[in-house]
């Protein structure tokens, strides 16, 4: 698959790249990356990049996935970084999951999204205010 994927001319991240480089870095390569294409960009979640510990509910678990916290910031800064077009969550299997966690984290995806279209709007940076001083 990987050949395939390289013929044509597909790029991708591993969660073990997250691992070693950091979400931030491995984000900033996608923005640049996506910058090179067309005005618009469809952003596809598929919440089994998750680790199962933070979405169960998917019908193909992936042990060893990203955390929620690395996937909400990746999201948030995707979104405000470059032009959405549309954006959709796959692979969400309430079944699955009777406690609703995959859920929870889903709708939080769509949240980080929105957050990040506003943010940059409003002319504000992507990351969260802090809610303490620091001086």
């Amino acid at each position: 698959m990987f050949d395939w994927m390289r013929a044509e001319g597909m790029r991708w991240h591993t969660a073990y790249e997250v691992m070693e480089r950091g979400i931030a870095a491995v984000v900033d390569d996608v923005v640049a990356a996506a910058r090179d294409f067309p005005d618009h960009v469809y952003l596809t979640v598929d919440v089994d990049s998750l680790d199962p510990a933070f979405a169960p509910g998917t019908g193909t678990p992936e042990p060893g996935g990203l955390s929620s916290r690395e996937l909400l910031y990746a999201i948030r800064r995707i979104a405000h970084e470059l032009p959405l077009a549309g954006m959709e969550v796959v692979e969400v299997s309430p079944p699955y999951d009777p406690a609703g966690i995959t859920a929870l984290v889903a709708s939080r995806c769509i949240l980080e999204a929105v957050s990040g279209i506003a943010l940059r709007r409003a002319g504000r940076a992507a990351a969260p205010e802090l809610s303490i001083q620091v001086t």
